[in-house]
């Protein structure tokens, strides 16, 4: 199956790499176009209608997700190519969308177009764009996480997050429902995309700390579910430094 993309970058050589590198390493790929701005990547994307957008996030005159919000009518998977940025990867990472940092990989545009093309033969239907536009509007606490699970994934709110505990290769998402989630990534892949009010307490633990009912000298805390949590010496003063 032939996946109909577009690609959009400022720089000339950027999108002339990647042309080539996806002619040679991901035959599956057709490029029916390019652009080099938002003001060129809106109407392209309206005219070919493609099935995925390879899309820089950093350009002049308007970034990744100005070109999301022009074209949201239109439904397609996205690739983003980006520098490092901590903002840019916890947006995407928080959407489960699929980005490649620059300079660009081979390996890393191989699996990513794989798994572009796996959601599209399932037709899954998850709006990563949308999801991640909805949280690039809301304050961290109000934002939706997508979990990927064993059977698929779930869409979770942050502020519905009790706690997180690691579990081998696993990670065991606590809501306040009293459901709990296993997902498919190490609980420092939540450590590094958590902020406020989420704390890391223990080597095995990461905890809202809207719940927290009451913290014992002797180094436990007690969750508002009456489940108790160790705080590890390591994580103490970081922990009491929220309450300080």
């Amino acid at each position: 199956m032939k996946i109909k993309s577009v690609i959009v970058d400022d720089e000339i050589i950027a999108r002339e790499v990647l042309r080539n590198y996806l002619t040679k390493y991901c035959p599956q790929v057709e490029i029916l176009g390019e652009a080099e701005n938002i003001k060129e990547a809106v109407p392209l994307i309206a005219e070919k209608q493609p099935q995925l957008v390879f899309l820089d996030v950093e350009m002049p005159f308007g970034n990744a997700f100005d070109v999301l919000e022009a074209t949201k009518e239109f439904s397609y998977e996205t690739i983003f190519i980006t520098a490092f940025s901590q903002y840019s990867l916890q947006a995407l990472n928080k959407s489960a969308s699929y980005y490649i940092l620059k300079p660009i990989d081979i390996q890393e545009l191989i699996l990513a177009v794989n798994k572009v093309a796996e959601s599209l033969e399932s037709k899954e239907e998850l709006n990563r764009n949308k999801i991640l536009l909805e949280n690039l509007k809301l304050k961290p606490e109000k934002q939706q996480l997508i979990l990927p699970t064993l059977q698929g994934f779930d869409v979770v709110k942050t502020e519905d997050i009790l706690r997180l505990q690691a579990d081998g290769n696993f990670t065991q998402v606590c809501l306040t429902d009293g459901s709990k989630k296993m997902v498919c990534r190490f609980l420092k892949h939540f450590d590094d995309l958590l902020e406020n009010p989420f704390v890391r307490v223990h080597r095995s633990h990461i905890i809202n700390i809207r719940f927290v009912k009451s913290y014992h000298k002797s180094g436990t805390i007690m969750l508002s579910d009456n489940t108790e949590i160790e705080v590890s010496g390591s994580f103490k003063d970081q922990f009491l430094k929220v309450f300080s």
